[in-house]
């Protein structure tokens, strides 16, 4: 009689294959714990979109999970500008670099860093904030809308929703915060699509590394990074062929392009620049 796969099993395969972990001695306490784990597990892309809205209730948990996630000495130095207007998201999908999925989508969210509101209260109490000057504080902006924006994404795809971040708002900073109206001290990190995907054109779940390579015990091993990193490259090309996807080759190739110089920043090299002219000393 064959063997029963657990449940999990075929989601880890996809996302793993042949270096997927085994779910054999896996048992968990219950069946909520299992399904939270599904909605994880099968985390893909979305960026094709039905025309169903998003109601206010879904929208209103996905926040609810945002701020449930962790924050740095509870600062909440972070929020979000949810976008409908479709004139509104299409600029901005200009200013992405033409991402038309931004304009499909009904909700576009835009994660903002955001010390503006410290800000605002230590002049309103006449308290010092010099702590606000320092790159710290603006990591700390950064992690918290992250982990906040994580955290409303698994809230959506747990509701049917899709998403897809958008790294492409950070292009041309100024003008986004222009757009949105943003104070200073406040940045938009990245942007979010939200929507029901479209069931005519589904995305897979992308492959990633071996947990192998990411997964390191006491002290970092680069030397054993460097075949697995080889094997998940041809495994990506061929991914990346069914899929119809445009690269650059496998992903090494494709990686290392993206990475290759300033011009392959897309206006994002001069972000320490736009960063100080919109309040960030960043000392």
């Amino acid at each position: 009689m064959p063997e029963t796969l657990h449940p999990l099993q075929a989601l880890l395969d996809a996302r793993y294959a042949d270096a997927s972990p085994k779910m054999a001695e896996f048992h968990p306490e219950s069946e909520s714990v299992e399904a939270a784990l599904a909605v994880l597990l099968q985390h893909r892309s979305a960026r094709a979109y039905s025309p169903r809205p998003v109601a206010q209730p879904v929208l209103d948990l996905m926040m609810a999970a945002a701020q449930s996630a962790s924050t740095s000495s509870n600062l909440q130095a972070w929020s979000v500008v949810a976008v409908k207007d479709p004139e509104r998201k299409k600029r901005l999908a200009a200013l992405a670099g033409g991402q038309r999925h931004i304009e499909q989508c009904p909700v576009f969210l835009v994660w903002i860093a955001d010390l503006a509101r410290l800000e605002a209260a230590g002049a309103r109490h006449n308290l010092p904030r010099g702590g606000l000057d320092y790159l710290e504080l603006m990591l700390v902006g950064v992690i918290d809308a992250t982990l906040a924006a994580q955290n409303a994404a698994v809230a959506g795809e747990a509701q049917g929703l899709g998403v897809v971040y958008i790294g492409g708002i950070r292009n041309k900073p100024e003008a986004v915060a222009q757009e949105l109206g943003l104070p200073p001290r406040a940045f938009a990190v990245f942007g979010m699509c939200v929507g029901y995907p479209d069931p005519e054109r589904p995305s897979d779940v992308k492959p990633r590394l071996p947990t192998s390579v990411v997964l390191h015990e006491e002290r970092y091993d680069a030397a054993r990074n460097e075949q697995p990193v080889e094997d998940y490259a041809a495994r990506m090309l061929s991914f990346y062929q069914a899929q119809g996807m445009k690269t650059n080759g496998d992903w090494v190739q494709h990686s290392l392009h993206r990475v290759r110089g300033a011009e392959s920043l897309q206006g994002r090299d001069r972000l320490v620049e736009a960063l100080k002219g919109m309040g960030f000393e960043n000392r």
